[in-house]
């Protein structure tokens, strides 16, 4: 029987991708300001990287203390105001967040730019709960996974432009290289974003969208509730040992990874003797995705967050290290990368014939690229280093192909070659390195749906809770990146040979990719089919 298919609300999706952008906008950028708040404050590496971990972080606290009031009242929070008021809420937050980092600066208060940026995350941890199941709620159920491609590559273009937009704020133009960066062009930055935020805000609250509410029914999981709890008193602990003894940060985020780790498969083997009040937890395919995309964002962010800091080493591009100011066109370009994977995955939403798919799989990638030198050139950058990086986009081409759309083994090619892609660039210097190093955003860019769809894989009436789960994982971004900062610290490590750690996430994840397959088929479930979902 043919079911009639709804349609797309095409003009609410075309105001909800607005939100996706801002999220990439504000990412990306923190990889410009930690060089400059290293330098400003006098931090180490690994405390600079503290503004990932108060940004990343912030989305895990959201989403628990989301699902746990929603756990103690017996209902779904976010469904009974509706998703378009949450991301309203959530953009509000992100308002007085971006304001904060205002008197935060004036003060000179490191600390307190820490606290705004977590608030600022706070509210994109409550809009991304809410935009992505309202992106799949505005048409067709079976093809939800395509807006949300077509989101994360608005998303994508967020990132690639927050970089340039953000150096120009801080730097002026690329020939102001020695430019003293002061507190007034922070309160400038950061008054247009908290302006630009109220303005969508403002836009939402009077559009036409509707209120995107379903009926899908809330049901109690107090031992997942438990187990996360034990998860954030056992982080929380860690920080406050790490702030008042000498034990060295290193230790603790090692304790750190192993706790989140072992108290995941600890919960999970304890729903599977009996699985009464564990919800989503019991299943496996589960507990592996919520590892893998904590791994999976930790490795995404530490590339870049710990690049600025490279490219100033003297001797790895440049004999004396690369200027503050110069660094954007590089993160831009790794920012840029991810953009290219989720422009040719967001091909999908357009109905092509076989051979026209094909032929757009070929030509979007090199279109996305081209915009990403024409950003920068337009800024002024130099691009003609950039040129031939070109290979590693018809790599990536290869790889995309090769991968079919099938989730395990999109996952594990592409895993496997951003892990050798990590070693050519712990192992080379200059402008292979950097290309080596960047086109792990290439590799990243297709991980996110396939973890994502293999996690859910089979979860039936969890899947909602599921995917809240999962979306908590992100807090890997808040671990990953100061513990590679801890291990560049160590000078006989050094900020090089530190991404040997990016190397062993990326091997991980091919790892993981395989368990989720055999897991799955345990459960005679096959989702090596079309990839879904978008970050």
């Amino acid at each position: 029987m043919n079911q009639s298919k709804q349609p797309t609300n095409t003009g609410a999706l075309a105001t909800l991708v607005m939100v996706f952008f801002f999220w990439g906008f504000i990412a990306a950028s923190n990889s410009i300001f930690i060089p400059f708040c290293k330098t400003h404050f006098q931090l180490s590496q690994f405390e600079s990287q503290l503004i990932g971990s108060a940004f990343y972080i912030a989305y895990f606290a959201g989403s628990l203390v989301l699902f746990l009031l929603s756990n103690v009242f017996g209902y779904d929070i976010l469904n009974r105001i509706g998703y378009k008021k949450g991301i309203i809420y959530g953009l509000w937050i992100s308002v007085i967040g971006a304001l904060l980092i205002i008197p935060s600066a004036n003060a000179n208060s490191f600390p307190a730019i820490l606290v705004s940026f977590f608030v600022v995350a706070l509210g994109f941890s409550l809009q991304q709960t809410a935009a992505q199941p309202f992106a799949i709620a505005l048409g067709d159920p079976s093809t939800g996974s395509h807006r949300l491609n077509l989101g994360g590559s608005v998303n994508s273009l967020g990132t690639t432009l927050g970089p340039i937009i953000v150096s120009f704020f801080l730097f002026g133009s690329i020939a102001n290289q020695n430019a003293n960066v002061t507190v007034t062009n922070i309160n400038t930055l950061y008054l247009i974003v908290a302006g630009v935020f109220a303005a969508v805000a403002l836009f939402f609250t009077f559009s036409g969208l509707p209120s995107g509410k379903n009926d899908e029914k809330f049901e109690k999981a107090n031992k997942a509730a438990s187990s996360l709890l034990l998860m954030t008193g056992v982080i929380v602990a860690l920080i406050v040992i790490g702030q008042l003894t000498e034990i060295p940060k290193m230790v603790l985020l090692i304790i750190t990874i192993f706790a989140v780790v072992g108290i995941l498969f600890i919960s999970n083997a304890n729903a599977v003797k009996s699985s009464e009040g564990w919800g989503a937890m019991r299943y496996q395919q589960l507990i592996y995705g919520m590892i893998g995309i904590f791994v999976y964002v930790g490795v995404e962010v530490t590339i870049d967050n710990n690049f600025g800091a490279l490219l100033k080493t003297p001797g790895y591009l440049t004999e004396m290290g690369l200027d503050e100011s110069k660094i954007s066109k590089y993160i831009s370009l790794y920012w840029g990368s991810l953009m290219i994977g989720r422009w040719t995955g967001a091909i999908s939403v357009f109905n092509l014939s076989r051979t026209g798919k094909m032929i757009a799989t070929v030509v979007v990638p090199f279109i996305a690229f081209a915009v990403i030198l024409l950003v920068n050139r337009m800024y002024g950058n130099d691009i003609s280093d950039l040129l031939a990086y070109a290979v590693c986009v018809l790599i990536a081409v290869a790889a995309f192909f090769y991968g079919q759309e099938k989730p395990v083994k999109t996952l594990l090619t592409v895993s496997i070659l951003a892990c050798v892609a990590m070693l050519i660039g712990v192992f080379t210097n200059g402008i292979v390195s950097v290309y080596a190093f960047m086109s792990g955003g290439l590799f990243c860019s297709v991980m996110w749906p396939c973890i994502f769809s293999l996690g859910v894989g089979g979860l039936g009436k969890y899947t909602s809770q599921g995917s809240a789960f999962l979306i908590m994982m992100i807090l890997g971004g808040a671990v990953i990146p100061p513990f590679q900062g801890s291990l560049g610290d160590n000078p006989q490590i050094g900020m090089h040979n530190s991404y040997l750690i990016a190397a062993v996430c990326f091997a991980f994840l091919a790892f993981l990719a395989l368990k989720l397959r055999n897991v799955l088929r345990a459960q005679n479930l096959d989702f090596d089919q079309q990839i879904g979902g978008g970050h």
